[in-house]
């Protein structure tokens, strides 16, 4: 008689990951830790890590033993991928360049919108103290940037009046928290500013726990923001986890991680998840990164050191 084959033994997988996904992530172990054990046998256990994208990314390169990440932007991941930690051609082992959720950006308001905040440019006014994170550290942070610039330029304006216009509105902006989170606990615990920029995820949890009870406003056009999962190649093959990480980044893609995705405020990417979300979230005229040249060409032309964000933020102060 044959001898039953033992399952593998017990794993843990590490996810690293930008500020706002937590919540999600942790209904979304425990769905993928009770599949793969009625698949396969096997226990999983999960780590998360949290914080800033840009600050992940580096801790990801500087050591932290990453099975998965899962970014603010493709070109965090792509930065992992220079450093020699994943291989090349991750974008298209998943469906939709590797991309399981989106987003965009909002406007979080006062009770009342004393400001008169109702579009981007009111956001450049001379009475108005914004909050936003640091595009140094923070991914959420480079995609407000890029919002604004094609707040102006994808409704026909300059690159000349795109620079002005963010030139005045980090004019209005005294400090820049490391992280989206930290962006809205300075926004809603601490009381300071008048607007907010952050994630339309950040605006939703918040709302939906009861941290923030007055509105937010979504602004057209806007970005459609994409943040991009992958294995890390290197770590997976020395953890010994690369079969059960592969399967955690596909599961990301099911309907049951699409709901848990959607019903935590991010834009889900499957058709099916799409089909879910429908109505949950305003419809607004969104571009992509892909309009600005994709994240290598915004990289260079706007965050490199010395570049048009660093230009703009020495002529704010």
């Amino acid at each position: 008689m044959a001898q039953a084959q033992q399952p593998a033994k017990p794993q843990t997988l590490t996810l690293v990951s930008y500020a706002v996904t937590k919540n999600a992530y942790d209904q979304i172990f425990r769905l993928f830790a009770d599949d793969w054990k009625k698949k396969t046998g096997q226990t999983v256990t999960f780590k998360g890590s949290y914080g800033g994208s840009g600050s992940q990314t580096r801790a990801v390169i500087d050591g932290l033993n990453a099975d998965i990440v899962n970014l603010a932007m493709a070109a965090d991941v792509s930065r992992i991928e220079q450093a020699g930690l994943i291989k090349k051609g991750w974008e298209s082992r998943l469906p939709n360049k590797a991309t399981p959720i989106h987003s965009t950006v909002v406007a979080f308001v006062r009770p009342g919108n004393p400001k008169k905040i109702n579009s981007w440019k009111d956001l450049a006014k001379p009475n108005v103290d914004v909050v936003t994170a640091n595009p140094k550290t923070s991914g959420g942070a480079r995609w407000n940037f890029v919002a604004l610039w094609g707040a102006v330029t994808q409704a026909g304006g300059s690159e000349a009046q795109a620079r002005q216009f963010i030139r005045d509105v980090y004019k209005n902006v005294e400090v820049l928290p490391k992280d989206a989170r930290e962006a809205s606990d300075f926004f809603i615990k601490r009381n300071q500013g008048d607007v907010l920029l952050n994630w339309e995820t950040e605006a939703i949890l918040a709302k939906r726990k009861g941290e923030w009870t007055a509105g937010y406003k979504t602004f057209s056009p806007n970005v459609l923001t994409s943040q991009p999962v992958a294995v890390v190649d290197k770590n997976v093959d020395r953890n010994g986890s690369r079969k059960v990480a592969e399967a955690f980044t596909k599961f990301l893609f099911t309907p049951a991680a699409q709901k848990v995705f959607a019903d935590n405020g991010f834009r889900p990417a499957t058709p099916e998840g799409k089909a879910y979300a429908r109505g949950k979230f305003p419809v607004v005229k969104t571009h992509t990164i892909e309009a600005f040249g994709g994240w290598p060409a915004v990289t260079g032309k706007f965050f490199r050191d010395g570049a048009i964000w660093d230009q703009i933020f020495r002529a704010s102060r």
